[in-house]
């Protein structure tokens, strides 16, 4: 019950304090975030409670909450801010109605946690007309935008990690028995495309890959077969599909005879599944644009402070609102217009590190958008972080 009555609190804070500024704000900033406050709401009744709460609301309320609390920590260092908060899903200020009003005139710098490609499309376009920066913070999707250096994609693109797995492999990993797992699919033959496209081009020795294509049922010996019990298997798996991802690793986990490293795409961060003991007994090897090392100090503190705020655990989410808020403000506040030119700016760094670089197109060579580059490469077993590179 006290949860519930907290996010009611929480709902009335929205629609109260849509604007945080100072007196003398020099920069003005708009924040875009799926609140969902209308489902919240029937007029202005709260009708929300623990047996009917939509967990399509969680993400955004704690992206929201972290950057609420990156506000606070702003606003204690006297900033010089205007900060606009909008929801995305509602069905009266939305992304289409929040452009046609014209409410983003003069402001400096967007920041977004996006959910589809219609609007990021819509929201980049009429940023990159009117120049300014939009920050897309959760969202791992270039959604079609070309000739944009104004749109900056955090979380990246599938194409970059599958990129920066291919270096991962030519680095720790060319000597093993390298073996390509996908199943039928477009996506899966994208994802095949840009390991192949990768050692045709690469300056270095090309990598020796086995390209195995199974069926979503595949038995444990049709995996098997095609590897090698006197060499370490390398075992990449090609599809973000999680179930034929959990299917594979829980198959080598069980294979003792033949030595294995299982690496997956993305989607494998956060999978609750990897730490549950069907899927012991095997390196686990993932890729993720976010690193939040809980042990951190300052994480630490974060995780603290939003607890005593909002009386639960700080998510990725929260820790990305609250990073995506606060680094990037201190960077429009120290370059001003000059901002775009210092987007990889380490001063204000919080947890991660963003190698930010502008994506060129193949056919025009003008800048389609900038993307981090910057990939962590995570390594589980028994459910437990091993290192990280």
């Amino acid at each position: 019950m006290r949860f519930v009555i907290q996010l009611f609190f929480f709902f009335i804070f929205i629609i109260a304090t849509l604007s945080v500024q100072s007196q003398t704000a020099h920069y003005k900033i708009a924040v875009f975030a799926p609140l969902y406050i209308d489902s919240a709401f029937d007029g202005n009744t709260y009708k929300l409670n623990n047996n009917n709460f939509p967990k399509n609301i969680l993400p955004g309320l704690e992206f929201y909450n972290g950057v609420m609390l990156a506000i606070d920590s702003l606003q204690t260092e006297k900033q010089s801010l205007e900060i606009n908060i909008y929801d995305t899903k509602s069905s009266k200020q939305n992304v289409y109605s929040t452009i046609n009003k014209q409410e983003l005139n003069n402001v400096s710098l967007i920041i977004a946690s996006f959910t589809n490609k219609a609007e990021t499309k819509m929201l980049a376009d009429y940023a990159a007309a009117k120049k300014i920066p939009v920050i897309s913070a959760t969202y791992p999707n270039d959604a079609g935008i070309i000739n944009n250096a104004y749109f900056i994609l955090i979380n990246s693109t599938l194409r970059t990690h599958c990129e920066e797995l291919f270096k991962h492999l030519q680095h720790f990993y060319s000597t093993g028995n390298i073996v390509f797992i996908k199943r039928k699919g477009g996506l899966e033959d994208m994802i095949q495309s840009i390991f192949t496209e990768s050692n045709k081009t690469t300056p270095s020795l090309p990598l020796k890959i086995k390209n195995i294509e199974l069926v979503d049922t595949f038995t444990n010996n049709q995996l098997l077969e095609n590897l090698d019990s006197t060499k370490q298997n390398i075992v990449v798996c090609g599809t973000i599909d999680e179930a034929f991802g959990l299917r594979l690793i829980k198959t080598l986990s069980q294979s003792k005879n033949y030595p294995s490293i299982a690496i997956g795409m993305p989607t494998w961060d956060g999978l609750k599944e990897l730490d549950k003991p069907d899927y012991n007994g095997i390196e686990i090897v993932y890729s993720t644009p976010y690193n939040f090392n809980r042990a951190d100090k300052l994480a630490i503190q974060f995780a603290q402070s939003y607890r005593s705020k909002y009386n639960g655990r700080a998510s990725d989410m929260a820790f990305k609102g609250f990073e995506s808020m606060y680094h990037f403000s201190k960077l429009l506040i120290q370059n001003g217009n000059n901002f775009i030119n210092h987007l990889s700016d380490k001063t204000y760094k919080l947890f991660n590190d963003f190698d930010i670089r502008a994506i060129k197109n193949r056919t025009t060579s003008t800048t389609d958008y900038q993307e981090n580059r910057k990939i962590y490469f995570i390594k589980k077993l028994d459910g437990t972080v091993r290192s990280v590179n």
